[in-house]
């Protein structure tokens, strides 16, 4: 009689893997060999939570429209700030508009502050027993993707008013990186950056930071020609630009050193002093941003998909074009704030300050006082 080998095995740890029935846990083997996919092998427990997900926004009416209370809110509070002034400038000419518009400025904060209650207050009202774990998350997730969101890209709006010239640059060179790094890796890479991205090498990294540095200096000589680009923007009207374009984008000259060759035909090279600034923001762009898109790609790693969408095929979605993009949108406005925007009083801002907090009537009585003191100082004087 032949016996069962497997029933006089000795029972080790390794020999019997149990598993409960209908257990929703993924084998190491086939998660390693399909990493790329969401939740893989399992499409039934990711239905599931999409269905439990909507059945519990069901019993919460109006739970969906508290969200996007929150939403306009943040918005009226982050772009209200930003486009306040140049909303007034753009209404000057009408005294109706000037004055309803003034008064909606000077209100602005306190607006949305109580606009922010209204919703906290109506979050609360709304709380449901058994449901309360769910409820507050999603009040969490609502806060973290509205910061995120719209603190990074009034960073970006405040940029184009800065100047197109300061939102331009800064994503070319994003843009430039990415390809770099890509034809780099791809023709040289051999060793490993980052386990988060398999795929980048050190190889491209430094190709790519070296190019990218070059073509900030380059691109922003070609940029910096066009007065359009660099001029800021002080209200919402869409003509064509027109201002003194400062000391940062007029030329300076500097001569050819004597050992260069004698066929090299220019004897003097023309460098915009944003040029040097330039260099600075190709150092971040290549070294610095990258790092956002690392970010991404553990995010994307640890909820088990490939990309965020598939809107640009091959590329992914949107928000995979534009992970390096927010971080280097942020860097660029706090440094042109801080090294390019002088720091001194100027007569413009003084200006702004009158036309954003004064009424019409206290401009007025401002410019009578102005004049009564210019005329004493004269009368003085003689």
């Amino acid at each position: 009689m032949r016996e069962d080998s497997s029933s006089s095995a000795p029972a080790t740890p390794t020999a019997r893997v149990r598993r409960r029935r209908g257990s929703n846990e993924i084998p190491p083997d086939v998660s390693k060999a399909n990493g790329n996919h969401l939740l893989v092998g399992d499409k039934n427990k990711y239905k599931s939570i999409l269905l439990r997900k909507t059945h519990e926004d069901s019993h919460l009416p109006g739970f969906r429209q508290l969200n996007w209370h929150f939403f306009f809110t943040a918005m009226l509070f982050v772009y209200g700030r930003i486009l306040s002034q140049r909303l007034v400038n753009t209404v000057t000419s009408d005294k109706f508009l000037y004055q309803l518009v003034g008064r909606l400025n000077k209100y602005h904060m306190v607006t949305c502050y109580f606009l922010y209650i209204a919703g906290f207050m109506w979050f609360i009202l709304t709380l449901k027993k058994k449901m309360y774990k769910y409820q507050f998350g999603q009040y969490a997730w609502t806060h973290m993707i509205l910061i995120v969101v719209f603190t990074q890209s009034s960073f970006t709006v405040a940029n184009i008013f800065e100047g197109i010239f300061w939102f331009l640059l800064p994503a070319s060179l994003i843009v430039i990186n990415d390809i770099a790094a890509y034809v780099f890796g791809f023709f040289f890479g051999k060793t490993p950056l980052i386990k988060l991205s398999p795929k980048k090498t050190w190889e491209g990294f430094i190709g790519a930071s070296v190019t990218t540095i070059i073509s900030a200096f380059v691109l922003a000589n070609v940029l910096g020609q066009s007065q359009w680009l660099t001029c800021p923007r002080k209200d919402l009207s869409t003509g064509w630009l027109h201002c003194d374009p400062g000391p940062l984008f007029k030329p300076e000259y500097f001569a050819v050193p004597g050992w260069f060759p004698d066929w090299f035909p220019w004897k003097e090279i023309q460098v915009l002093p944003v040029q040097w600034h330039a260099l600075l923001l190709g150092l971040f762009a290549s070294i610095i941003a990258p790092f956002g898109g690392f970010f991404a790609s553990g995010f994307k790693r640890a909820f088990k998909i490939k990309d965020f969408g598939d809107s640009i095929p091959g590329h992914g979605g949107m928000t995979d074009r534009m992970d390096c993009q927010m971080v280097m949108a942020v860097f660029a406005y706090i440094y042109h704030q801080s090294f390019v925007t002088p720091q001194t009083v100027s007569v413009e801002m003084i200006l702004d300050q009158i036309l954003m907090n004064l009424s019409f009537e206290e401009q007025r009585a401002l410019y009578t006082k102005l004049a009564q003191i210019i005329q004493e100082s004269q009368f003085g004087r003689s």
